[in-house]
């Protein structure tokens, strides 16, 4: 007989608010529905499957709406003081970029799927369900549901790396991706067991305090290992040096919506799952993750931009290895706040620096694999040289992808990306760590020049064109090759571009919505 709260104990039977869940619900439904829509479309109708992907995507977005304000919260036990699901403002603003972020990869994604011979039901199905986790996470309040999520994020992303059958690059990726986050899983999974040992909950709420009144020494010692474990797990989700290793060779083996989307999406889930474990969950060891975090923050910056900057502008796949690079040194960025959060009295103004720089991150790096997504379409190689003379070639594409670079390196006119490196440097140093706001300007001046060395190489002088329009440029042998002239920009990738180039430009014109946006994620 399960005891109800009328008769003195806690009830048993907990009620479900399904408008609370309907971002990531919602998203998983749309991803069944692609699937078994899938085994009845002929094949020269399965891109409906990717419009009704991003439909649903869109639709998702939409349910955030009725959460806005609201403070909803499902799967509560203890009178409703303690919860499993909330969906507060740090969850509703991270989920919209996961959903937002997930709508651009879609439409990125549409003539990849079709062109490229992917597996279209299999391809939409598995992205969807990824974005579901991705949505599920930043809600999470419990250390069970907030591994759950994180799997249901990754599992997906695994199979969408390697999607691209026969494919050497993309079975070695996809393998590599695969094993690095299966040993972050098992070493989170045990930090998570010592933490419940220590404790007696898996709670965020109840694990802090049980944290801060350990009574055994020897609980101490096994909720410090508890600590440590589950911080090294997030380092691998979160790409942090020296658990980066996975990232370049993922990035090009992958399709390329899929590198966007790791690389914004995946970013999303592990920062987001770092921060509620160390603000919510592991208070009490602020002493301990917070000297941690800095030096992880100032390693992972300086590997990133060092290798970016190493990059052979003519080595095959080059443009996507820089932004790969460059991926690995903004999680150094994204660190820094976090770590500056265990020695700030209002941890929660530090924490909306991280989201400020996430999603301006999220903006202008999406856009910018969106313009090497276009030119893969007649340079499969994608190196930085084929971008030599792309102003001449598609000027507004330049235009976007120059814009994106400068917000990137946090120049103007590229307001919003100074102004996000302005607020994570403020956050440095409003917490006493000037040391690590040094190394971080030490990394923005070498992150300038290979930034800007791509943007040089947009507007040098253009390849010859040959008779029928196409470019002839002389290889390093002094053979000739010539590029294809370019082709209409396909409508879904042209949305996208757009939509990222107008949502960047948008911000930097009127920053101060992003840190009060960010500003209602105080958790």
């Amino acid at each position: 007989m399960i005891p109800t709260a009328a008769g003195g104990a806690a009830s048993l039977v907990q009620s479900v608010d399904w408008i609370a869940l309907a971002p990531p619900l919602l998203t998983a439904l749309v991803a069944l529905v692609v699937l078994v829509a899938d085994l009845f479309l002929p094949v020269a109708r399965k891109p409906l499957l990717g419009w009704l992907a991003t439909g649903g995507l869109a639709l998702a977005g939409l349910s955030l709406l009725p959460l806005v304000g609201g403070g909803r919260r499902t799967f509560c036990v203890g009178g409703g003081d303690v919860c499993s699901y909330v969906a507060d403002p740090f969850a509703l603003v991270i989920q919209f970029l996961v959903l937002a972020g997930a709508l651009l990869t879609a439409l990125l994604s549409i003539d990849t799927v079709k062109d490229g011979g992917l597996p279209a039901g299999e391809y939409w199905f598995l992205l969807l369900s990824s974005a579901s986790g991705a949505a599920l996470l930043p809600a999470s309040r419990d250390l069970a549901t907030l591994v759950l999520a994180l799997e249901v994020a990754s599992l997906p992303a695994f199979a969408l790396v390697g999607l691209r059958r026969g494919d050497r690059l993309s079975s070695e990726a996809a393998l590599k991706f695969f094993l690095s986050s299966v040993a972050s899983t098992a070493v989170m999974l045990l930090g998570v067991s010592f933490l419940y040992a220590a404790t007696g909950s898996l709670h965020l709420t109840r694990v802090a305090h049980g944290l801060a009144h350990l009574p055994d020494p020897r609980l101490a010692t096994l909720a410090s290992a508890g600590v440590a474990l589950t911080l090294v797990g997030f380092a691998f989700k979160t790409a942090a040096a020296p658990f980066h290793f996975w990232v370049p060779d993922t990035y090009v083996g992958a399709p390329l919506p899929i590198a966007a989307y790791l690389s914004v999406i995946g970013k999303a889930v592990g920062f987001s799952g770092l921060i509620l474990v160390t603000v919510k969950g592991f208070p009490a060891y602020a002493h301990v993750w917070g000297p941690v975090l800095a030096v992880l923050a100032a390693l992972t910056m300086t590997v990133g931009n060092v290798a970016a900057l190493r990059q052979d502008p003519a080595r095959g796949h080059s443009a996507v290895r820089l932004l790969a690079w460059s991926s690995v040194g903004q999680a150094g960025y994204l660190l820094v706040p976090i770590a500056a959060a265990a020695y700030a009295d209002a941890p929660g103004r530090a924490i909306g620096s991280t989201v400020a720089y996430a999603l301006m991150y999220a903006a202008v790096n999406l856009g910018a694999f969106a313009v090497a997504a276009l030119v893969a379409r007649t340079s499969p190689a994608n190196r930085l040289t084929d971008y030599r003379g792309l102003a001449a070639r598609r000027p507004l594409v330049a235009l976007a992808l120059g814009f994106f670079l400068l917000c990137l390196a946090g120049l103007p006119p590229g307001v919003i990306g100074l102004f996000a490196k302005v607020t994570v440097f403020a956050a440095a140093v409003d917490a006493g760590l000037g040391w690590l706001a040094v190394v971080m300007a030490v990394n923005v001046v070498i992150a300038l020049y290979y930034y800007l060395r791509w943007t040089a190489v947009l507007f040098r002088g253009a390849p010859e064109e040959a008779a029928d329009g196409a470019s002839v440029d002389v290889t390093a042998g002094g053979a000739l090759a010539v590029r294809p002239a370019p082709a209409r920009i396909p409508a879904p990738l042209a949305v996208a571009l757009t939509l990222a180039t107008v949502l960047g430009v948008a911000l930097s014109g009127a920053p101060q919505l992003v840190l009060r946006f960010a500003a209602g994620t105080l958790l």
